[in-house]
């Protein structure tokens, strides 16, 4: 097997964030507009709800792209109403190829 090597640069380039978001948010096609957002953005992670009435969702990629989306998160999809945004930074996870909903 051969080892890879990643450039230097992209390691400082990609972030990840857990974000959990809070209001009228679940039935609202939040997470499949967090996908089609996160694709736009050329972002991978995944979407899920919460057993408190939140969204969570893992996004990681360039910094730039990743901030963009928090910033998004902030008006949601028509049918959602966003309360809060929390953001929490996390480490990338290689293993994570594109944009999953749970």
């Amino acid at each position: 097997m051969e080892d890879r090597i990643i450039p230097y640069y992209l390691i400082f380039l990609m972030l990840g964030s857990h974000i959990s978001i809070y209001g009228e948010v679940q039935g609202s096609g939040f997470r499949s507009w967090a996908k089609e957002q996160s694709l736009k953005l050329s972002l991978t992670g995944w979407a899920r709800k919460a057993s408190d009435g939140s969204i969570e969702i893992f996004v990681q990629g360039e910094d730039e792209s990743v901030n963009s989306f928090i910033s998004l998160c902030w008006d949601g999809p028509s049918f959602s109403h966003v309360d809060d945004v929390l953001v929490q930074d996390a480490n990338p996870d290689e293993s994570i190829k594109g944009f999953e909903i749970y």
